[in-house]
């Protein structure tokens, strides 16, 4: 007898051996505190650059909102309960932008590309919530000398370096501008009609989060820097990394290093129009 989809699960390829487990739908039994679960370590440097440059980037619908800031985040995450206790490490790279589209609109940052070091939440977010995620090493965050490091490469070519440095104590969580959320653009290609999207939509993720605690935040002084890559260097990825490498340092607008835990599951995600 052939199997039927049970509605209101969740199904990931392959789709024979029934619902899937991931970050939204655990097997019956296994429990989790989204106000404990994930620890996470959080590295952000943020940079003015031009905005003509920036404009180029951002897809129909889309302006940008205040000043052209691209921030890059390294965050490296523990105790991860749907991953039974394991963890991964990923890189965010936004900017703010408004989105006005046909019955919807929205300000927030929009989320032009993720890279993480583990298959299983790349498929699990790209599927299911429309994350712009690609494969990258990433290295074990480094304090040394007062500083924190991140960096990230792809089969020996580094294509990133991450360091926040004059590391001071912040009181509060830090600035709250008014956002909706983060906004990002599921594509999915279609099948035999090469050029043509079987998916093409506008996500959200709204910005509340009620399960997170700040345990620890600073700030200090950041440098960030996307190193120019061949093809040959890498050769699926090099015109995401040579983008972001064009866009001009005009001034560094500082950075942070920020230690929490809990976090959501992203539930709350839902599609634009």
């Amino acid at each position: 007898m052939t199997y039927r989809f049970e509605a209101g699960r969740i199904y990931r390829m392959p789709t024979h051996f029934g619902p899937a487990p991931g970050p939204r739908q655990k097997p019956d039994g296994i429990g989790g505190d989204s106000k404990d679960s994930p620890r996470r370590l959080s590295l952000a440097a943020s940079f003015l650059t031009d905005a003509a440059r920036l404009e180029g980037h951002l897809p129909e619908g889309f302006s940008l909102s205040g000043e052209p800031v691209v921030t890059v985040e390294c965050h490296y995450l523990t105790g991860i309960e749907w991953l039974a206790g394991r963890g991964y490490a990923m890189i965010h790279v936004h900017w703010p932008v408004t989105f006005k589209g046909a019955r919807d609109a929205a300000t927030g940052r929009l989320l032009a590309v993720v890279w993480e070091n583990l298959a299983d939440p790349i498929i699990t977010g790209r599927d299911e919530i429309g994350h712009p995620k690609l494969y990258a090493e990433i290295a074990e965050p480094r304090l040394w000398e007062g500083a924190q490091v991140c960096t990230a490469g792809w089969m020996g070519f580094r294509f990133l370096d991450l360091t926040v440095s004059a590391l001071r104590d912040a009181s509060g969580p830090g600035p709250t501008p008014a956002s909706d959320g983060t906004l990002m653009v599921k594509y999915i290609p279609r099948t035999g009609a090469w050029g043509e999207a079987e998916i093409h939509q506008v996500t959200l993720t709204p910005l509340a989060d009620p399960h997170v605690t700040i345990d620890r935040r600073q700030i200090g002084d950041a440098t960030v820097r996307f190193h120019r890559a061949a093809w040959s260097d890498l050769p699926t990825m090099a015109h995401v990394v040579n983008a972001l490498a064009d866009l001009p340092v005009i001034e560094p607008r500082g950075g942070s290093v920020v230690h929490s835990h809990g976090g959501k599951s992203f539930l709350d995600q839902r599609v634009l129009a």
